[in-house]
């Protein structure tokens, strides 16, 4: 019949129609349409075009990111359900936005200021690449910290945000500016992350062959 519809094509039409959006995110390998996606759509994270997907950072987050080693001994101490990406030997983790501003106010408060901490603050108007899951899929928000493993390559979720609910709702922030219900505290946070990032840098001193003249 003229006009009619194939009925390969409709079957097609049929099942694109019925693949729902990510509800859990995505695999390693998932094509850059997907993986955008999934931060639109489902946790609502703005990106920048261009491949790889890089996230906005400052609108929904704000990003802590110390050496991997330092990250790893904080988190035996911290939140399990706290946001962990980690790239190389470096760890990225995910704190309210605006909370990069008062890194090095806090810093100075609790004493570290004048030490050479390897902690950067990434805040408003910057960029990180998008992480995706890590290998094998057995990570989660509540995974045990002395499971990780080392990872190359691109930038992993070695905890990722939980889709399908405000994930920033629970990011570290400053107590007294009115935390989300039982958001971590920034400042504990911080001191945390610093305690380690020192513990790191002197036994990497220490470490070091003398010098002698």
């Amino acid at each position: 019949m003229v006009g009619s519809v194939p009925s390969a094509v409709r079957s097609a039409a049929a099942a694109i129609s019925t693949v729902p959006l990510p509800r859990r995110p995505l695999e390693p390998d998932a094509p850059a349409d997907l993986i955008r996606g999934w931060y639109e759509n489902e946790l609502g994270w703005p990106t920048v075009p261009g491949e790889p997907v890089r996230l906005l950072v400052g609108e929904r987050f704000d990003v802590l990111d110390v050496p991997a080693e330092a990250g790893l001994a904080a988190l035996r101490r911290l939140t399990p359900g706290l946001p962990v990406a980690v790239r190389g030997d470096r760890m990225r983790l995910l704190v309210a936005a605006g909370g990069a501003e008062e890194v090095p106010g806090i810093l100075q408060w609790l004493e570290w200021g004048a030490l050479p901490l390897d902690l950067t603050a990434i805040g408003s108007g910057e960029l990180i690449e998008a992480p995706v899951p890590a290998p094998g899929g057995r990570r989660g928000p509540d995974t045990d910290p002395d499971s990780f493993g080392p990872v190359q390559g691109a930038a992993v979720w070695l905890r990722p945000p939980v889709a399908g609910r405000e994930a920033e709702a629970s990011l570290p922030t400053m107590s007294a500016l009115g935390g989300v219900g039982g958001a971590p505290d920034l400042v504990r946070l911080v001191n945390t992350l610093a305690t380690h990032c020192h513990r790191v840098r002197l036994r990497r001193a220490s470490a070091q062959p003398l010098a002698f003249s």
